[in-house]
């Protein structure tokens, strides 16, 4: 009788590896490519950003992150957090963070920003009952084009 429960435990398992999530291997396929190496501008900089905050029926942040090589950039980020939005008070205090209470894998991941290309991250925040002068802080997780933005904004 164990004998039948161990098998019927291995079949589980082989039909759970089998059927399971798998690993995209083109993903990181893309970031061997003969493409050639990043070209910064003259000030050193490959990528532009820009932040944006937005105040209606609640708060949206938004962070735009540009490619201004004229190939591809290869964004590294050391797990599955690819952006961050914090809500600092005016006398420099955390009121909010987006990531807080949130999971995020922890496996290494590149993503390809194309020549010319744009990637948009935007989260919501309620904003509470809160009112005031606020500084967003807007942020990149790239461990390899590592971004932070401030926007200054007011809840009425």
């Amino acid at each position: 009788m164990s004998s039948r429960f161990l098998i019927w435990i291995l079949c589980a398992g082989a039909l759970v590896l089998a059927c399971g999530p798998h690993v995209r291997h083109n993903e990181s396929a893309a970031s061997t490519t003969d493409a050639p190496p990043e070209l910064p501008r003259r000030d050193g900089r490959v990528l532009a950003t820009s932040a944006k905050v937005s105040v209606k029926d609640g708060v949206t942040f938004t962070l735009h992150v540009t490619n201004l090589a004229d190939n591809a950039v290869e964004l590294t980020f050391p797990n599955g957090q690819t952006h961050d939005f914090v809500v600092l008070d005016s006398l420099g205090r955390e009121v909010w963070r987006w990531s807080r209470e949130r999971m995020f894998t922890q496996a290494l991941q590149n993503k390809m920003l194309g020549a010319k290309q744009t990637a948009t991250y935007e989260e919501r925040w309620d904003g509470g009952k809160r009112l005031g002068s606020f500084t967003a802080v807007a942020m990149l997780k790239s461990s390899n084009h590592p971004v932070e933005e401030r926007v200054e904004f007011a809840l009425p």
